[in-house]
Formats: C-alpha cells, sequence, structure tokens
C-alpha cells in the first residue's frame, strides 16, 4: 500500500465534504431562478452565501491536496481512488438529506470499492520499482531516446 494512501484519502473526504456543503448551501437558497434578477448579482448570491462559499474554499482545500498526491503518485493509480468521494457523498446524502439509496447504487458502490482496492494493490508511486513504464515499453518516447 502505497504511503500517500491518507493524502489521497484527504482529499476524496475533502472532495465529499464540499459536495455536502455545496448541496446543504444550494437547499437553503431553494429553487433557482433568474427571472427579472440581474444574472450576475444571482451568481454573486449564490457563490457569496455562506455554505456555497465554504463547499467553495473546501474544493480548493481537496484540489490543493490532489495537487501533492499528484506530484508523488501515478495520475492513473491517483485519480480513480476520488470515485471514493462518491461512496461517502452517497451514504452522507442518505443520512444528511434522506436522499435514496437504492439496490442499484449500493452494487455500484460495492463495484467502485473492489475496483479501488484492485488499484490500491497496485502500488503507483511514481518511479516505483518494478513499475513497468509506458517510457520502458515505448523506445520512441523521449526518455527512450536518451
Amino acid at each position: 500500500m502505497s504511503r500517500y494512501i491518507p493524502f489521497i484519502l484527504f482529499t476524496v473526504f475533502t472532495n465529499a465534504a464540499a459536495q455536502l456543503l455545496l448541496k446543504h448551501g444550494m437547499m437553503q437558497l431553494g429553487p433557482l431562478s433568474f427571472a427579472g434578477v440581474n444574472p450576475i448579482l444571482k451568481l454573486l448570491q449564490i457563490v457569496f452565501s455562506p455554505f456555497v462559499f465554504l463547499g467553495l474554499l473546501t474544493f480548493v482545500v481537496s484540489m490543493a491536496s490532489h495537487l501533492f498526491v499528484l506530484s508523488k503518485v501515478d495520475l492513473s493509480y491517483a485519480y480513480p481512488f476520488l470515485s471514493l468521494a462518491y461512496v461517502v457523498v452517497a451514504f452522507a446524502a442518505w443520512g444528511l438529506f434522506g436522499e435514496d439509496l437504492t439496490l442499484a447504487r449500493m452494487g455500484g458502490i460495492a463495484l467502485i470499492c473492489v475496483g479501488t482496492v484492485f488499484i490500491a494493490w497496485d502500488g503507483g508511486e511514481t518511479g516505483h520499482d518494478g513499475a513497468l513504464r509506458a517510457t520502458e515499453t515505448h523506445p520512441t518516447s523521449a526518455e527512450g531516446n536518451r
């Protein structure tokens, strides 16, 4: 297992928290209508409502964490972990907002979790010894031409 898993999971949970904050903020604002309203002012009202603004800030933290992770591990390893945010959001939305958690969604969640376990077993640290690199299989790449 990669030593960067805690950072990846931090990214996942901050991404999920951002989604939940945005949903809560939009629920507080109610249904959107731009009729008879300046769209710029309406957009500013949405962005600067407390929970939406906090959700957007949380996304910034999540993205900063993701950038750190991308500097340490392969994208093809780190990115699929972000699907776990769906798992967190699905259960949290069920518990917090009363959203449906159907059998089909539960099946999808199970598949996401199984797929993430397979990816986690693979490793994924950039420069990991024993990992098959594209440059090793394609001698025409920039690194292979050295």
